[in-house]
């Protein structure tokens, strides 16, 4: 695989996960900073904190307690390197704990929105918020700091916790029992700003444009002359990595699309059409349908239906590997649109949730039967940093801008039994919803929107006759980062004119409802 190159990043602020769900919200504040950031789980901690060697380092919130034995804890080689270290929730916590302070359990909690009071100025407050002033942070915590270490002093309360921001300026040390990652701390982005630049004196030199030439020399570096085939599923993800790729070793990329029928509707010949017409990258169409849906015919289990189309994805590309192989282009390289909460999610720092989440993804690693190297050049990357990429290589604004949509398509958009017949009513009605968006003028204002056909018939009215057919559900949510999220909140006319276009043109469904569920921080995805 394409190993993150951290010699290209002498700048790195590294981020030690303690287990928040919402540790990655950290590293993409410091990307929007203009700084590199690197996650590492704390069981790897000292290892990464040696070989990257960080100009300043972050210590992440955790569900754990540091008055638990056992409890996880920062390599003290960190507080020992003469390096600014911010502390966040448990990681305020746990440098207090260790460096000579007192943490207590059983302590007035503060969960959700509180208030702090700035009881004096301070570099990370610099700009932002002024002494004797007030402002709104997220709170999440059940222990607290009840004494300060030796050189610390108290820079901001709130009701909850009375060492709420602490600093030591002399070794560049602060902490906040708060969240600034999160967007329900309004100025959290520019106090962690502040201590990139302010602080441990980064520069925002993190560019798109940087990266661009870091990678395709390290593509070319990798590749050598060897040939690579990229899974392309016409996302976003997979299409930079291939521009990219192609911008790297020209014609040694052989581009493999495989059409599983669970595309939306007219996306598969869009993809066809922009890589063969207007990038000339050599493109190889598989049209798999029958496969795929013969494979998933009547199933249910949604956890099944991601590892069958895995299985597939696998299959049809060692057939194609193999016939480029007796074509005489043998490829030895395998190229993914892997991001870097995929790597993120798919290992599990504190045995969560978070493992099974991402199994649509192959981050993992090949079957080793498959003989062949991984080519990740988007391994470093948030969403939004690929679509800036994408506009770097000059793709289309119109399909940097699409709203996510994942590996297994409309297997998992269509619950219980998957049938032909399903799929097909989906699509249209899929197609019908995304088109009143973009009339509307609301596309670009929505995060992520798609109908789900529900697995409930009901009993209709249509006209003189009795109906019985699906139930669809549309969603369409609002976020800034992927990791929160609320409903979007349309006008009933636009819902009525959704609805009545989608049961009076889509035949299978004759009622519609609108899904209000919001995703609040600490979920992980939304699909």
């Amino acid at each position: 695989m394409l190993a993150m190159n951290t010699t290209a990043h002498p700048d790195t602020v590294l981020i030690i996960d303690f287990g928040s769900q919402v540790t990655q919200l950290i590293a993409r504040r410091i990307r929007e900073a203009g700084v590199y950031s690197e996650i590492v789980p704390f069981q790897s901690a000292e290892e990464a904190f040696r070989r990257i060697k960080p100009r300043a380092v972050i210590l992440s919130g955790s569900p754990a307690s540091t008055v638990d034995i056992g409890s996880p804890r920062a390599p003290q080689a960190i507080f020992d390197a003469g390096i600014p270290v911010l502390g966040i929730c448990y990681g305020e916590q746990t440098m207090c704990a260790q460096l000579g302070g007192k943490v207590e359990s059983g302590h007035h909690r503060e969960f959700g929105r509180a208030f702090l009071e700035i009881e004096d100025d301070s570099a990370l407050f610099d700009g932002v918020w002024a002494r004797g002033t007030r402002h709104q942070v997220w709170m999440s915590h059940g222990d607290r700091v009840t004494a300060l270490p030796e050189g610390f002093r108290v820079i901001g309360t709130s009701t909850g916790a009375p060492f709420a921001a602490i600093a030591d300026e002399k070794r560049k040390f602060y902490a906040v029992q708060f969240h600034p990652e999160v967007v329900h701390t309004p100025d959290g982005a520019k106090l962690l700003a502040n201590f990139v630049h302010r602080i441990a004196g980064l520069e925002g030199d993190w560019t798109m444009a940087a990266y661009r030439e870091q990678a395709i020399a390290a593509i070319r570096a990798q590749v050598g002359d060897g040939r690579v085939i990229c899974a392309l599923s016409g996302g976003v993800d997979s299409s930079v990595a291939a521009v990219l790729i192609h911008e790297a070793i020209g014609e040694r990329l052989t581009c493999i699309f495989v059409d599983h029928g669970l595309m939306r509707k007219g996306e598969g010949e869009q993809v066809v059409s922009m890589y063969r017409e207007h990038y000339n990258i050599p493109l190889v169409h598989v049209q798999a349908q029958d496969l795929f849906l013969g494979a998933l015919e009547g199933e249910a289990d949604p956890e099944k239906k991601r590892k069958t189309i895995g299985r597939l994805f696998i299959e049809v590309f060692e057939e194609e590997a193999k016939k480029l192989e007796k074509e005489g282009r043998p490829a030895e390289f395998l190229a993914q649109g892997t991001l870097y909460p995929d790597v993120i999610e798919s290992v599990s720092f504190t045995g969560g949730p978070s493992v099974t989440i991402k199994s649509h993804h192959n981050v993992g690693g090949l079957p080793e039967r498959m003989n062949m190297k991984l080519v990740e050049p988007l391994r470093e990357l948030f969403k939004d940093e690929v679509r800036a990429l994408g506009r770097e290589l000059g793709l289309p604004e119109h399909f940097i801008t699409r709203h996510p949509f994942p590996g297994p398509g409309l297997a998992i958009r269509c619950p219980g039994p998957v049938t032909r017949e399903k799929l097909d009513i989906l699509r249209e009605a899929d197609a019908i919803y995304l088109d009143e968006i973009r009339k509307a003028g609301l596309y670009d204002a929505i995060w992520q929107a798609f109908a789900v056909l529900l697995p409930v018939q009901t009993v209709g009215v249509m006209g003189d006759g009795r109906t019985y057919e699906y139930v669809c559900a549309l969603r369409a949510v609002t976020s800034v980062d992927g990791m929160t999220a609320d409903f979007y909140h349309y006008d009933m006319e636009f819902l009525g004119r959704a609805a009545t276009r989608i049961i009076n043109e889509v035949r299978g469904i004759n009622r519609v409802v609108y899904d209000v569920t919001s995703k609040p921080p600490g979920t992980i995805e939304w699909e």
